[in-house]
């Protein structure tokens, strides 16, 4: 048995070798200590309050709640199987997505593989791949340690979904490029029904440091049951549509804005007038960061988000709980970032988030955040 588990070690050993000079290894953590300045009462999860609120998803918890936390770790491994295929496998351990005994649970973030040139400036990517929808944003705004884009803290694109694309130049120069992609919709999760999602991203470079990107995405639904007309079916389908423009000087400073808008399909029924009409959602966000030295940069972030602009008739849409979900809000994050080594960053912000009032109640009070933030890379 011991000679079988010396051999087994050494066979992994050589596998691991081989696979380590021919591939690449690459991880980072985001790690915090957080203390929730204020929070309005509501935010205990069996009351009345805000659905995808931004403080209480980067912190949880409420009044005076405070932690140490590993937000998201990643551990990734690619490997350039030949001049024409590289492939790309990621872990992510997620304290959001818990395992079943209640610890930090561990998924796979990325597993794909990429065809590199299929045709003339183009590859073609197939498998648990991010969809075109934020990529660049996220890269200019930079600090994803700190806090998710829009489109992906509001859950209007999940950062990663499972099928296929295409991306590449469509002038040699690189001024002008794109993606498109077909998927399950169903993140990095497996798929549960027949409907798909599709995607298309037109990515424009006009000079070295402006880059602007035009987006958009269907995402197919099953129909709902019109509530007033008997064997009736609605649609339900969502279009997404975004734009992006950002201008960096590096070291120096960046800037970007972003906005999106989103339209369910009879999203939302006038149980007055019996009828049926859009559900349409609405986010911008402003961001920048300027470097006061070369290892400290100040950074700031506004985002203004309506989950519905529309407030028809005394559906349960409006109502309790799911209004508080549809109120209008606005989150500004501050910070320095100081860079302590090429690899580790320590990041304090603070993150304060307001909500205009429900149909026919009161706003909920503001919550406030302090965080201390620390971001590595150990591989």
């Amino acid at each position: 048995m011991l000679k079988r588990f010396a051999v087994a070690l050494i066979l992994m050993a050589l596998v691991f070798s081989n696979a380590y000079t021919q591939g690449k290894f690459s991880g980072h953590v985001f790690a915090d200590y957080y203390y929730n300045i204020t929070r309005d009462a509501s935010f205990n999860p069996n009351q009345t309050a805000p659905a995808n609120a931004a403080i209480s998803g980067s912190a949880p918890g409420n009044k005076t709640m405070q932690a140490f936390q590993i937000r998201r770790v990643f551990f990734t491994y690619d490997y350039d199987i030949s001049e024409q295929f590289s492939s790309r496998f990621r872990l992510e351990a997620d304290q959001s997505a818990n395992a079943s005994n209640g610890k930090i649970g561990v998924a796979v973030k990325d597993a794909y593989l990429k065809w590199k040139n299929i045709f003339s400036g183009s590859d073609l990517i197939f498998g648990i791949q991010p969809p075109p929808a934020f990529d660049v944003s996220e890269a200019l705004w930079g600090y994803r340690s700190v806090e998710k884009t829009i489109m992906d803290l509001r859950g209007i694109v999940s950062s990663r979904d499972q099928g296929i694309s295409l991306r590449g130049k469509l002038t040699d120069d690189g001024m002008f490029n794109y993606c498109v992609m077909i998927a399950n919709n169903s993140s990095n999760a497996p798929e549960t029904d027949k409907y798909k999602r599709y995607y298309a991203q037109i990515y424009i470079k006009p000079i070295a440091n402006l880059q602007t990107t035009i987006y958009y995405d269907y995402k197919a639904q099953s129909e709902i049951a019109h509530a007033y007309q008997t064997g009736r079916q609605l649609n339900n389908a969502v279009s997404t549509f975004a734009l992006f423009a950002g201008y960096s000087q590096p070291s120096q400073y960046t800037f970007g804005i972003e906005g999106f808008f989103s339209i369910t399909s009879n999203g939302l029924k006038d149980t007055v007038a019996k009828s049926y009409s859009s559900k349409n959602s609405l986010g911008l966000s402003v961001f920048g960061s300027y470097y006061i030295l070369p290892e400290l940069a100040a950074i700031v972030r506004y985002d203004r988000y309506s989950p519905s602009m529309e407030e028809k008739g005394t559906d349960p849409v409006y109502v309790g709980a799911a209004a508080s979900n549809n109120v209008n809000r606005d989150y500004i994050i501050v910070g320095v970032a100081y860079k302590v080594d090429k690899n580790v960053s320590i990041i304090p912000n603070i993150l304060y988030e307001m909500y205009d009032p429900p149909k026919g109640t009161k706003s909920p009070d503001a919550s406030m955040t302090a965080r201390f933030t620390l971001y590595y890379v150990f591989l």
